[in-house]
């Protein structure tokens, strides 16, 4: 897929499933799209070269990745994503908000997100935030998005000055996640290349049993396709 020349947007790769699916279809629409990842301590940094080979496959306009250490090491922690705590495995639905949430994490992504933007003239930012198969975390949900877009119009030189009105897309907050593996397959996302697992072998392999894995095969099984990433444990 080769990259557009039109209208420039941010869109937020981590270099999962639904990151990619977004990427895809911001470039359905004819963005050029700015692809930003973000390394922060995460003990799941497979996902940052997954991010560049989605990025390339889908043809980005370019792609960055921006260091900011979230981890206990870096002064924040407080998740299992970036201490030295369990991720769950098998977990049931119980209705609190997992130790994989990271603190303020989206928050983060958006504003830094928000600011390479303005810097590019671009008044769209996209994320792939969903808030059906999920794990429960406050910064997916539609009001959250919905908040920040008002925020992004109240706090930037752009949208004060009124070159423009800042647009936070999330195409995937109302979709399961069978749907968002059909329309990628659809636009062509390969999704092999895309990495989801919170707790991933030293080889790289997905454990299977945290949620993140459990939501993709789940989606996959009901989407009647077939995931061909490798797994250590099903």
């Amino acid at each position: 897929m080769a990259a557009e020349s039109g209208k420039p947007a941010v869109v937020l790769l981590s270099g999962g499933l639904d990151s990619a699916t977004t990427l895809a279809m911001a470039r359905r629409e004819g963005f050029a799209c700015h692809a930003l990842s973000l390394d922060y301590g995460q003990r799941h940094r497979f996902e940052l070269p997954a991010a560049q080979a989605v990025a390339k496959a889908l043809g980005a306009a370019s792609h960055r990745i921006v260091r900011l250490d979230l981890s206990a090491a870096g002064g924040f922690g407080h998740s299992a994503l970036t201490d030295r705590i369990a991720v769950p495995k098998n977990r049931g639905k119980d209705g609190q908000i997992p130790p994989t949430y990271v603190p303020a994490r989206n928050t983060m992504f958006l504003s830094i997100a928000l600011g390479y933007a303005e810097v590019l003239g671009a008044f769209d930012v996209f994320i792939g935030v969903n808030a059906v198969d999920y794990s429960g975390y406050p910064d997916c949900r539609p009001e959250y998005v919905a908040a920040f877009e008002h925020l992004a119009n109240l706090a930037t030189a752009a949208a004060v000055e009124g070159r423009g009105r800042y647009t936070i897309h999330a195409p995937l907050i109302a979709m399961t996640k069978a749907q968002i593996i059909t329309t990628g397959l659809l636009l062509g996302v390969d999704y092999s290349l895309t990495r989801s697992c919170y707790d991933p072998s030293s080889e790289g392999l997905a454990c299977g049993r945290c949620d993140s894995c459990r939501l993709r095969l789940a989606g996959f099984a009901a989407a009647g396709a077939t995931d061909l990433i490798r797994y250590r444990q099903q």
